[in-house]
């Protein structure tokens, strides 16, 4: 049964509809508009869709979302909003709705009262979906009718169709993305239901549902609206969140300490089309956690916005630090290392006219937005801090506990990197490099005891291939701070072979390899020291991951020899697959080594299955996620045993056990 919309319903005709250019370049040059055709790509497609369906719940004129994934690849969005305008737009002479899905740069966002606020680009977003999709077609609820239109590639196939009436009003889109531009279309139904999350934390009241109906033989009428589960097991998620970014911030912190109970909230509007919120916490932990908003897009490279609040978050708290006697006038100020050390924030900005440093909006580029943020912020966290003195004196504890540890680990770690970086500390000598000066071309393989790493040296490409090995696990630096850390010889050693530098000296510019190869054992231990490396890299060189230079190298877990044939097999799956009854009936015409670790092999089987280029495979790190991924670092490898105990026995069932 489909909620009825809110009675917030303003004038929203063809009227609203503002067109500025044609559609044709979005087939041609698709990653200039959604950043790429793989994964990421095809999910931003349902994003562009979601968001004209939230930036209606933001105006006040929807108060649900349904999200389907339905077979074959097809996506169904719905919303009980305003529904698209189907009348005549008297600019290009047909419907509004065929203008917004097959116009670029048209829509209810460029001008006019459509939108006081709004997440980007309306048009855009639809008519750019559109072009990059075989098929698609938009419901509208309006008026007392139901409106149907569909099209192909970006092209209407027909004009607006009435198909019947109604008392309800929104939208509907449906789309399958096109197998011409998206080589594969296959959904991450966790990073969906994440985002959707995300979402409702940052709209107040706002029900957002997920479907997972892929498996559904059903088959739903134009006229159907919200959809719901025909199979009890459907995978569903719905996300309704009164807390605004209060409730966000305390779900990133769930598996944290809290240095303060109270969390800070500010939510203040500047005039009808100008707010701030702001939510933080924070807790006993090394790293910050921050996440920017713009109208409800995710910013991932932060802006303005960002800027504004770390410059009004500094300076209020050295004010009242220096107020309350916590900082002597002779001592040096908070800096922003130390005021962002162990923070939660998320912070987010409403904006009439909203700038965004490219089409996936990773960037906002609003000048206004700084002032705006610095200001209200800074009011707010002064107020803040003066009426509630016990959470205040926990929060300027930590940033003065960060300030004593950034002046204590100063020396050492000047001697350790800054001295030996920038005089010539030699490269660790059981660093074996390569010959070539030229980093794009080289690589370096970080392997597992000397074993292995006496193996990977006989075996490599001298040329491009250096190899490092180590000494058992290395520290687990997710609770150690960077002077402790720089003790280990074993991760001092890999710092200074990787030559850019740590903390406030890194430098990516003077990265010796462009590929750095994490190739462990195919065991438990293996994957422990894989998870430890992959912590030091996401926690001190995240860049490194974000810039696409981090591998893990696939090593094969059986060699089998059928008669003279040579086979190597990565996963028992693949080895039953090929083998099948082959392997318990003739035994004596397949043999099968199962190996325990890289230092088992010879350097020719190294070479040939995992340190050729020519047939190797490597898997790039990426973050997709990087909310989700820092949380699971936390759970991993912090200190919430329980926490950690619990992930284990939910997914206990699931892991593959080496014995």
């Amino acid at each position: 049964m489909a909620r009825k919309s809110p009675k917030n319903k303003s004038k929203y005709t063809a009227e609203e509809i503002t067109v500025l250019e044609g559609l044709e370049p979005v087939r041609r040059r698709p990653g200039m508009y959604i950043g790429t055709t793989g994964p990421d790509g095809l999910h931003h497609l349902i994003w562009e869709i979601f968001d004209n369906s939230r930036d209606e719940a933001m105006g006040g004129f929807a108060s649900e979302i349904e999200v389907a994934l339905l077979p074959a690849g097809r996506v169904r969005v719905a919303d009980n909003g305003r529904g698209i305008p189907v009348d005549v737009h008297k600019q290009t002479k047909v419907s509004a709705l065929e203008t917004i899905m097959t116009t670029l740069h048209a829509g209810g966002k460029f001008g006019g009262e459509g939108y006081k606020v709004s997440g980007g680009l309306h048009g855009v977003g639809a008519s750019v979906v559109n072009a990059l999709s075989a098929y698609m077609k938009v419901v509208v609820y309006k008026d007392g009718g139901v409106y149907v239109q569909e099209y192909g590639r970006g092209e209407r196939k027909a004009p607006v169709k009435k198909i019947g009436g109604t008392k309800l009003s929104g939208t509907v889109v449906l789309f399958d993305p096109d197998p011409q531009v998206f080589k594969e279309i296959a959904y991450d139904w966790s990073k969906i239901a994440g985002h959707m999350r995300q979402q409702a934390y940052l709209v107040k009241g706002l029900r957002i549902t997920v479907l997972d109906l892929r498996r559904e033989k059903e088959e739903w009428p134009d006229d159907a609206f919200f959809l719901r589960p025909a199979r009890p097991d459907a995978p569903s998620e719905t996300f309704y969140f009164e807390g605004g970014l209060a409730s966000l911030v305390k779900h990133l912190n769930q598996f944290q300490k809290a240095v303060h109970p109270r969390i800070f909230y500010v939510e203040r509007r500047q005039n009808e089309y100008e707010s701030v919120e702001i939510a933080l916490q924070y807790i006993d932990d090394l790293s910050s956690r921050l996440l920017a908003f713009a109208n409800n897009t995710h910013n991932a490279e932060g802006g303005t916005h960002v800027t504004g609040f770390k410059t009004a978050l500094t300076r209020t708290l050295n004010a009242y630090a220096r107020s309350k006697g916590y900082i002597k006038e002779s001592e040096d100020n908070f800096t922003g290392d130390d005021v962002l050390e162990g923070l939660s924030a998320v912070i987010s900005v409403k904006l009439r006219e909203v700038q965004f440093e490219g089409q996936t909006k990773a960037k906002l580029g609003t000048v206004e937005a700084r002032s705006l943020v610095e200001n209200i912020f800074g009011d707010a966290l002064a107020a803040f801090l003066e009426e509630h003195p016990e959470d205040a004196r926990a929060i300027v504890g930590k940033v003065v506990l960060a300030l004593k540890a950034r002046k204590a680990a100063k020396a050492a770690k000047d001697s350790v990197l800054r001295k030996g970086a920038l005089e010539g500390m030699t490269l660790p000598g059981k660093l074996a490099d390569c010959q070539t000066r030229h980093a794009a071309e080289a690589e370096i393989f970080i392997v597992e005891g000397e074993s292995a790493g006496g193996t990977a040296k006989t075996g490599r490409d001298r040329r491009t291939q250096a190899i490092l090995p180590l000494r058992g696990k290395i520290l687990n630096v997710e609770r150690t701070r960077l002077d402790r850390m720089l003790e280990s010889e074993q991760i001092k050693n890999l710092v200074v072979a990787l030559g850019t530098a740590i903390g406030d000296t890194f430098e990516l510019s003077k990265l010796r390899y462009h590929k750095v190869i994490i190739a462990t054992d195919a065991d438990v231990d293996g994957s422990h020291i894989r998870t430890l490396l992959l912590t030091l890299f996401y926690r001190y060189f995240r860049s490194l991951i974000e810039g696409g230079y981090i591998y893990i190298a696939a090593a094969p877990l059986y060699k089998v020899k059928r008669g003279k044939e040579l086979l190597y097999f990565y996963t028992e799956e693949e080895k039953v697959k090929a083998l099948g009854q082959e392997e318990k009936e003739d035994s004596n015409k397949v043999s099968i080594q199962r190996y325990k670790g890289l230092g088992e092999m010879n350097a020719d089987e190294l070479w040939e299955t995992t340190m050729d280029p020519a047939r190797r495979s490597l898997k790039r790190v990426t973050i997709e996620d990087a909310e989700e991924a820092d949380r699971v670092f936390d759970m991993l490898m912090g200190k919430d045993v329980p926490a950690r105990k619990s992930f284990i026995q939910t997914n206990a069932k699931s892991a593959t056990i080496d014995i």
